[in-house]
């Protein structure tokens, strides 16, 4: 039996970012399929979802907010990006970055999210710099710990110490859960097979990576082996796809706003092959994680070269195995 928890579920809809490209699916579309399954907290990627952006009429901000109550949903997680490159010649610079962050902030209020999301590069001080403005709209920024990123990087660690410096309780962490690869995932290496990678290195890889074998000696060995540039290709990924001990989250759990349940695909059995969730989800019970778990679907640019993507599906096996997890009826 599942001990009580208030662990909420929602999506991200970068889930639904194919069907959004391919015009297969509206905002009131993606707000309608998440609230179905029972996913009722509504994470948006606005570049993704609103004209115009950042300059958004009132119009489609009524439309929003239209969407979430006809179908029950609510508004929990704003994602901003820092476009640092946003000048031809030249960086955005620390006045710049700061303006960023704080219209991030109005606009996530503007749609009703207590949370902003905010993108791994941003520079703790930044961040710092918007807890004046974060705690007059009460809305909490959480840094994104994503893969390779994790909690004992220096870069999160210098976050984590300049961001308690402030005493605030409207910074944290966004935690994504691709750090917890504990296996290769199918997905990519079916990929990679289809592009021409050598099936004895796509083993050797694979081996590899279940040893947890530093990426730079495997691209080393790959070499050694006479491995194409498909070979070295795959040999990359592994920089980018780690195994952290998701018990490392029970330390910062007071400050975790929000998860980011990365997923490339949840299979026929109903378990996502290369993150393991049945490990993750009993430490946010037992730390007594208090938010949600927001679905991203992150499979389909490793499939659309060969099959029909479908998000809605992936996105319901997936709230379908959080239910078993959860222990929901």
């Amino acid at each position: 039996m599942t001990k009580p928890h208030n662990i909420r579920r929602g999506v991200s809809l970068y889930s639904y970012q194919y069907e959004t490209f391919l015009r297969k699916m509206t905002l009131d579309d993606c707000v309608a399929h998440a609230a179905g399954l029972g996913a009722r907290g509504i994470e948006v990627v606005s570049e993704q979802s609103f004209t115009g952006f950042p300059d958004v009429p009132e119009e489609q901000i009524a439309g929003w907010f239209a969407s979430l109550e006809r179908h029950g949903a609510y508004a929990q997680c704003h994602d901003m990006f820092l476009d640092v490159k946003l000048y031809k010649d030249r960086k955005l610079n620390f006045g710049e970055m700061v303006a960023s962050l704080q219209r991030d902030l109005r606009f996530a209020k503007r749609l009703g999210c207590r949370n902003v999301r905010v993108i791994v590069n941003t520079p703790p001080e930044v961040v710092v710099a918007c807890v004046p403005l974060a705690e007059e709209l009460d809305v909490r920024m959480g840094i994104e710990v994503h893969s390779p990123f994790h909690f004992d990087h220096p870069w999160i660690l210098r976050y984590t110490e300049l961001t308690r410096a402030t005493g605030s309780d409207h910074v944290g962490y966004v935690p994504d859960m691709g750090m917890y690869t504990k296996n290769y995932p199918p997905v990519f290496r079916d990929r990679f097979l289809r592009l021409g990678a050598t099936s004895k290195i796509v083993e050797f890889i694979l081996e590899a990576h279940a040893a947890r074998v530093l990426p730079d000696y495997v691209l080393m060995d790959v070499r050694k082996l006479g491995g194409n540039a498909v070979d070295l290709q795959m040999a990359e990924t592994l920089r980018h796809n780690i195994w952290s001990n998701p018990r490392r989250m029970l330390e910062f759990m007071p400050w975790i706003f929000n998860i980011h349940a990365k997923f490339y695909e949840i299979d026929d059995s109903g378990r996502e092959p290369a993150i393991p969730y049945e490990e993750i989800i009993p430490v946010l019970i037992e730390g007594g994680y208090d938010g949600h778990l927001s679905s991203e679907y992150e499979g389909q640019r490793h499939i659309e070269d060969a099959f029909e993507v479908d998000g809605r599906e992936q996105v319901r096996r997936q709230q379908e195995m959080f239910k078993r997890l959860l222990g929901e009826v």
